[in-house]
């Protein structure tokens, strides 16, 4: 058996332990299903609301994955900028830092006064929280660049562009694909945050509502598939490092091993 097979096959059986533990508790200390619904319940829930849960599961992607590319967008601009000008570093980055020090559930009721509620939201607000990782990566990896490298292309007349375009950029790549590993998951955060203070559309508002209901179950069904998007598309961009990146690669992602 080699190791990677026998790390599968430990750490499937952990998270399936995981669950029947779960189970077993719930059933042995006669937890309310108020409190604390078993895993089976919480599947039940999802295979018997499915239907209905669908169409928000696809908004809340939607929210997420757009936001997601226009935030990666954003970022990768400003993270050029930044890793490439030490005025801009000077000037932008203490205000990216102030940016992103603000609570983002403080900043949905801006977008709602704005544009109001709905998609446009929720957008924004997965947007603006990936964009602060993403700059600090892009601009971390730029200015990883040997400045010895960087004194030898420019006496074989390699311009900036050049420069950047050939060896920094290329470099950047392992700590741009850290990065939207990070950013993706933040920006489910932003999308669902919006969408429990102000929309009528996703998983985030069949969570608010089912908990005012009392539907812990259904509750608890939509933070397990929201755990399942975003380990989804974790595991999508870690395989993407993996093809771009590869020579960089030191150890085992754990996403996809």
């Amino acid at each position: 058996m080699t190791d990677k097979l026998r790390t599968r096959i430990l750490s499937t059986s952990l998270i399936i332990g995981f669950f029947l533990l779960w189970e077993v508790l719930c059933v042995l200390l006669n937890v309310s299903d108020l409190v604390l619904p078993r895993p089976s319940e919480i599947v039940v829930t999802m295979w018997d609301r499915f239907p209905v849960l669908w169409p928000h599961i696809l908004q809340t992607l939607y929210s997420t994955l757009v936001g997601f590319g226009l935030g990666v967008t954003i970022g990768v601009t400003l993270g050029v900028i930044v890793g490439t000008s030490k005025v801009a570093y000077a000037v932008a980055y203490p205000l990216l830092v102030g940016f992103s020090s603000i609570p983002k559930v403080a900043v949905v009721p801006i977008f709602v006064l704005w544009f109001g509620s709905g998609t446009t939201p929720a957008i924004l607000t997965a947007m603006v929280i990936c964009v602060f990782p993403i700059v600090v990566n892009i601009a971390t990896g730029l200015a990883t660049t040997e400045p010895e490298l960087e004194d030898v292309l420019k006496t074989m007349g390699a311009s900036k562009s050049e420069i950047l375009w050939n060896v920094g950029l290329p470099r950047a790549m392992p700590y741009f694909f850290a990065s939207l590993k990070v950013a993706i998951t933040l920006s489910f955060v932003g999308a669902v945050l919006s969408e429990t203070v102000a929309s009528n559309m996703g998983i985030g508002f069949v969570m608010m509502t089912a908990s005012s209901n009392f539907q812990v179950s259904l509750v608890f069904s939509g933070l397990i598939l929201l755990a399942l998007m975003g380990v989804a598309l974790y595991a999508i961009f870690s395989l993407l490092e993996r093809r771009v990146t590869g020579w960089a690669t030191r150890g085992n992602d754990i996403a996809i091993t």
